[in-house]
């Protein structure tokens, strides 16, 4: 009850700008805050739109460059024989939809704002003749697809009623952080008539975020420490099983 009664005065206090513009969004948290022992996230991404058309929501988490390395079977082992670099790839993706992609847009329109897994622009850099790029894009998705990272298919937007229109965004907790844009689309006859995009962060916070950044700031300190904590809970326990 509570996003609905937050989707209700949200309306209510935006309504004249809603007049003005045929997609308006928000969510219901700008920021995921990870902290020790955190499993998962759900964000509540509600607006209302004026007209007819179909609601699109894209998800694309923080883009940076992947590695795929192709293995292969020899003398009864599997061993690395290629890899390629692969660019401009979402560490998050996932799509939300009123409607089938394909009954929405033609494939130029997708191509064009990758909306999609089949849609995204993914540069292949290699020197592998053995296979082509497309092959190691489908691997980077399998391997997106089983961290639970990307997901093929499309989750339900829903419209509440009228006009108004809501959707879950659901982060795995190993969900990377950084900052995520958040695309809707309002689609009509197959084209692209409003968008709208909203920024989201997911962030470490607490004693978690502290270690985090310790570590990676002053690695060599942060690795002797660890073997001393290490080293020092070893003694102890050898310590406490003499006494017995």
């Amino acid at each position: 009850m509570r996003p609905l009664l937050a989707l209700l005065v949200w309306i209510c206090c935006c309504a004249p700008a809603a007049a003005d513009e045929p997609l308006v969004v928000d969510l219901s948290n700008h920021l995921v805050a990870i902290t020790t022992g955190f499993s998962g996230a759900s964000v509540l991404l509600f607006g209302t739109q004026t007209g007819e058309g179909d609601v699109v929501v894209v998800v694309r988490g923080p883009i940076g460059s992947e590695r795929v390395r192709r293995r292969e079977r020899f003398a009864g082992l599997w061993v690395h024989r290629a890899m390629a670099a692969i660019d401009d790839v979402p560490a998050y993706y996932r799509v939300a939809a009123t409607r089938p992609l394909a009954e929405m847009a033609p494939v130029a329109v997708l191509d064009r704002h990758q909306i999609g897994l089949d849609h995204l622009n993914l540069p292949v850099r290699r020197r592998d003749r053995a296979v082509g790029d497309n092959d190691y894009r489908q691997a980077l998705l399998r391997l997106k697809q089983a961290s639970d990272l990307y997901r093929r298919e499309a989750e339900p937007v829903t419209f509440v009623g009228g006009n108004l229109f809501r959707t879950e965004i659901n982060f795995p907790a190993n969900v990377p952080t950084g900052f995520y844009a958040v695309e809707v689309y309002m689609m009509r006859y197959g084209e692209v008539i409003s968008a709208q995009t909203t920024p989201l962060v997911i962030s470490k916070t607490g004693l978690g975020a502290r270690i985090f950044e310790f570590a990676h700031r002053h690695g060599p300190f942060y690795g002797l420490l660890a073997v001393a904590l290490a080293c020092a809970g070893g003694w102890l326990a050898a310590l406490l099983f003499r006494r017995r």
